[in-house]
């Protein structure tokens, strides 16, 4: 495997598909679809891996983020979104007043590596803990060692399976200078928490702004990081004659 981050392989290898020209096809004036082959052993990876990533607006302001894979080789994949968030708005600062809730009653705790430990760990009397809804910030420097092997959040959380509509409801996000209300809902079982710590403004914005520290979040729907090496995990494994299929949607709205 392509070791690109310490001794592990991080999102995908020193050219993941963040990296790569896809072939780009506008179905509709709301839904783009995007292709791309992986072919075998790139990044180490066995098997020609066909992938298609089809985005489209819905009606009700949501982003609607559709996965499929293919492959002539067992393999593993676990495709995920990495937007970066600020529903402040572009040069607004800090993410860490945003409200959160995550609908996840445990987690995967982490070495220092990043890489989760194993067996799941309750989020009750933790950091970690936004069952009900609270800002990035307000527990983000306490002493906790999960807090300082992720430099603060970095984890992922194991989704308690609420279902909207079919679907994980994983977490709402408000803006608390512009009221907008970001809700995730998912296929998959884990959503992947980043409250911006390797934030080190080296990107410029188009209004002069930098990507100062914490000025954006991510939240990566998911299987579980380290899922090959888990047994316990939801598996990640796609072999020959199965379809990789999965969808995530991210709607937005306001509160007065």
């Amino acid at each position: 495997m392509s070791v690109n981050n310490g001794v592990n392989t991080l999102h995908g290898g020193k050219k993941g598909f963040q990296y790569v020209v896809w072939d780009v096809d506008k179905l509709n004036d709301s839904t783009l679809q995007l292709s791309y082959l992986s072919k075998d052993m790139e990044e180490g990876f066995p098997g020609n891996l066909k992938v298609k990533v089809t985005y489209s607006l819905t009606a009700d302001n949501g982003l609607k983020c559709q996965y499929e894979a293919t492959t002539d080789k067992e393999t593993v994949v676990n495709l995920t979104n990495h937007a970066f968030f600020n529903l402040n708005g572009e040069g607004s600062g800090t993410i860490l007043d945003h409200t959160v809730q995550i609908y996840a009653d445990k987690y995967t705790p982490i070495d220092s590596g990043f890489i989760p430990l194993g067996p799941l760990a309750a989020v009750k009397g933790t950091p970690f803990d936004f069952t009900t809804p609270t800002t990035i910030g307000a527990r983000i420097n306490e002493n906790n060692e999960q807090l300082r092997n992720g430099k603060g959040y970095d984890h992922n959380f194991v989704l308690n399976e609420t279902k909207v509509n079919g679907l994980n409801h994983a977490a709402t996000v408000i803006g608390d200078k512009s009221g907008v209300v970001m809700n995730i809902y998912t296929q998959e079982p884990g959503l992947q928490f980043y409250s911006g710590n390797f934030m080190l403004s080296k990107n410029t914005f188009s209004d002069g702004s930098k990507d100062d520290f914490r000025t954006a979040f991510a939240m990566e729907t998911q299987h579980y990081p380290d899922s090959p090496n888990e047994p316990t995990y939801p598996s990640t494994v796609l072999k020959p004659g199965q379809v990789y299929k999965t969808y995530s949607v991210y709607d937005f709205s306001t509160v007065k």
